[in-house]
């Protein structure tokens, strides 16, 4: 879906109006360094072109961007239905609850919803009124999403998410970050990117993409592809780490980077550790027993588990939403209780249409064999520490500091591991604030 001439000839941030093979005219719109091109009337029938974008070609790969629109076949969807219907469940145990795994009672349920109310089709079409694309970057494909203000002058701002997350966890912070105020705070340029192996990304088909490879590939996408010479960053999860080794390889290329919690271990433990930080690693310790077996087991035999999830759309969500009751502001209840339910299954559809469950377990083993660049990240930081995130332990700021540089440090009460999802005002709030700062 782009231009078939070779727009990369033309200079980047130049003005342009040409023509491409068809006869069409094409303008360059400089807004926000985006590189695209706005036709000035509608190619033929025949090619069916309606936007191109900036490509250009690099040693022996190609960087272009394509408009993108998610489009699952019918058989697909019928294919879903019917293994849900064929669906085995064991038995259960009566006294049996979270605390031992995922609520059979609740797994039942949200499966049988998921079958018969859940409209796919419907939830297809909301996510196609956003603005999809698809780089391809190194022979990897980059989905995102783009938003960004009709008006104001806004920051350029990569939204990455982490696991078993999706761009499903961004779509209620993005328009809070997008929209233009008068209190003195930035609007941003939103890419909220999807990692490779998520939904509608490349799955890696060799090893070696792990945080620092992937780190690569979304500098690129911003900086190169998309023409960001400096651009914000906001991550936690996956996304937290990859942003870590986009701040130790890349730091010439960021304003600043906001995320929400903070990597718990270090080896060697530093043997310098002030009173909380010694009662932060005494804590993480008795966490790390009882809360940490799902990553041992994707980070050291992930082809144990991937069949089970590319097989079975009951096993996927069993697997997936004990995550979101363990590590979301649940209270012990149900995961419904902080997150809605078609949210819910609009994310383990997508892992599901796009096989994403599977691929997206085996980053844990590429973190594994290649911790990437090690160090302090200097970029200015800001840390929003969730006390309600079940997947780590709140830390103090004694320990951020030893990692990155520190210059804005919230303590989040409420909400949990996908604060986007969750407290998307407290998000949206604490980055304009951040970032208002630096400018």
């Amino acid at each position: 879906m782009r231009c078939p001439d070779s727009f990369w000839r033309i200079p980047l941030f130049q003005p342009h109006h040409s023509k491409c093979r068809h006869g069409v005219n094409w303008q360059r719109r400089i807004v926000r360094n985006s590189g695209i091109f706005v036709p000035l009337k509608r190619h033929t029938e025949k090619c069916r072109l309606y936007w191109c974008f900036r490509h250009k070609q690099t040693a022996g790969a190609t960087m272009g961007v394509r408009p993108f629109e998610i489009a699952i076949l019918d058989r697909q969807v019928e294919d879903l239905r019917r293994r849900l219907e064929a669906a085995r469940f064991p038995g259960s145990i009566d006294d049996y609850d979270w605390q031992d795994g995922t609520d059979a009672s609740y797994l039942r349920d949200i499966v049988e919803d998921w079958r018969t109310r859940y409209n796919w089709r419907s939830r297809e079409r909301e996510f196609n009124r956003l603005r999809h694309y698809v780089a391809r970057i190194q022979g990897i494909d980059i989905h995102f999403i783009r938003a960004a203000p009709p008006r104001q002058k806004a920051i350029p701002l990569l939204l990455l998410h982490g696991w078993p997350s999706s761009f499903v966890q961004m779509l209620d912070v993005i328009p809070l970050l997008v929209e233009e105020r008068n209190d003195g705070t930035p609007s941003f340029d939103v890419i909220a990117a999807s990692l490779p192996g998520y939904p509608f990304s490349s799955f890696p088909k060799m090893s070696g993409i792990g945080f620092a490879r992937i780190a690569d590939l979304m500098t690129e996408l911003m900086a190169t592809v998309l023409g960001y010479e400096r651009f914000a960053v906001r991550g936690s999860d996956h996304g937290g780490l990859v942003m870590q080794q986009m701040g130790l390889k890349y730091p010439g290329n960021l304003i600043g980077l906001h995320r929400s919690g903070i990597t718990p271990f270090a080896s060697p433990v530093p043997s310098d550790l002030d009173d909380a930080e010694k009662q932060y690693q005494a804590e993480v310790a008795r966490w790390a027993i009882t809360e940490t077996a799902y990553a041992r087991l994707q980070a050291q035999r992930p082809e144990t588990l991937v069949p089970a999830l590319c097989d079975s759309p009951v096993g996927l969500a069993s697997w997936i939403l004990e995550k979101f009751q363990r590590w979301g502001d649940c209270g012990g209840d149900d995961p419904d209780a902080q997150f809605d339910r078609d949210r819910l299954l609009d994310n383990l559809s997508l892992h599901w249409f796009t096989g994403s469950g599977a691929a997206s377990t085996r980053l844990y083993r590429e973190a594994a064999k290649d911790q990437g660049v090690q160090g302090r990240v200097e970029v200015p930081t800001a840390i929003l520490m969730p006390l309600r995130d079940g997947a780590t332990v709140p830390a103090p700021i004694s320990w951020c500091q030893r990692s990155y540089n520190v210059q804005r440090f919230t303590i989040m009460p409420r909400g949990g591991h996908f604060p986007e999802w969750e407290v998307p005002n407290v998000v949206a709030d604490d980055m304009r604030e951040f970032f208002a700062s630096l400018r």
